[in-house]
């Protein structure tokens, strides 16, 4: 008989049910990095345009947000209700949904990274010996 421990039924859960190959752990440090520096992701891809960010704009899309700068991945943005003296939002009861699902595990996905000293972090649901001891199972049947 199988034993099912509450961590396999953990795993199983982000894996198959929600297809997640990152568990996000940690807290929020309230340092405001995650506020600096952000892509935004739009219909699946990243903001790489400036007009299509302006456009969005017009229908009060990421209005919160200006562009500072761009790189290989697209536009790199910045929250305009950080308040940089005490790294914190502005309007945090009614923040953007970007804001509140931060930081995702989609963010591995176009090459960003959290930032240093980020509270946060993404532990994968597999360890790599659960992913090893798999290969080596189905190596030694054939």
């Amino acid at each position: 008989m199988f034993k099912c421990t509450k961590e396999d039924l953990k795993k199983f859960y982000y894996k198959y049910i929600l297809r997640k190959k990152y568990i996000r752990t940690g807290f929020c440090k309230k340092c405001g990095q995650c506020c600096q520096n952000i892509y935004i992701k739009h219909d699946n891809k990243v903001i790489s345009d400036k007009i299509e960010f302006y456009k969005l704009n017009k229908k009060n899309k990421y209005l919160d947000f200006e562009i500072t700068g761009k790189d290989e991945t697209g536009l790199i943005f910045k929250c305009k209700l950080l308040d940089e003296n005490t790294n914190l939002c502005k309007n945090h009861k009614n923040r953007d949904f970007i804001c509140r699902r931060y930081p995702q595990e989609e963010i591995f996905s176009f090459g960003a990274k959290l930032a240093n000293g980020c509270g946060y972090k993404f532990e994968p649901v597999e360890s790599f010996e659960d992913v090893f001891f798999k290969v080596v199972k189905q190596k030694s049947r054939f």
